[in-house]
């Protein structure tokens, strides 16, 4: 599965006094995309800290085409992009619910041993799922 897709509603508390998404809460939406996109191939990123693996992002960019607003129906579209020794990455995609594309994004991320704080190769369950990709 190289792409994977949610919707979320905007909560009031996700915007400012204009009604619109505050420009921190996108890099939430894709970190969820993220989470369900690794869920959906079978790895929780809870199992995986549980056994001594988290992922830092090391990157992350975004640009905005036009505002989310509060009540809008988001659909989050992650998109696998590679992964390559350490590192994963993933584009995004954010629409409303007229099909309107309202940001994309780019993050990369870092598998790092918990106790020594450094880079390691993905876990062998890790690669097993990513290389049906």
């Amino acid at each position: 599965m190289k792409e994977f897709q949610f919707n979320v509603r905007v909560r009031y508390a996700e915007t400012d006094q204009m009604g619109v998404v505050y420009h921190g809460n996108y890099a939430q939406y894709f970190e969820m995309g993220r989470v369900e996109w690794l869920r959906n191939m079978g790895v929780s990123y809870k199992w995986m800290e549980d056994n001594g693996v988290m992922l830092p992002v090391v990157s992350l960019s975004m640009d905005y085409k036009k505002p989310a607003r509060y009540d809008d129906m988001l659909t989050v579209k992650t998109i696998f992009k590679s992964q390559t020794s350490v590192k994963i990455e993933f584009d995004y995609e954010i629409y409303n619910e007229k099909e309107e594309l309202l940001t994309i994004g780019y993050s990369m991320l870092v598998f790092v041993n918990m106790k020594t704080g450094r880079p390691i190769l993905p876990p062998d369950y890790v690669l097993d799922r990513l290389k049906n990709i």
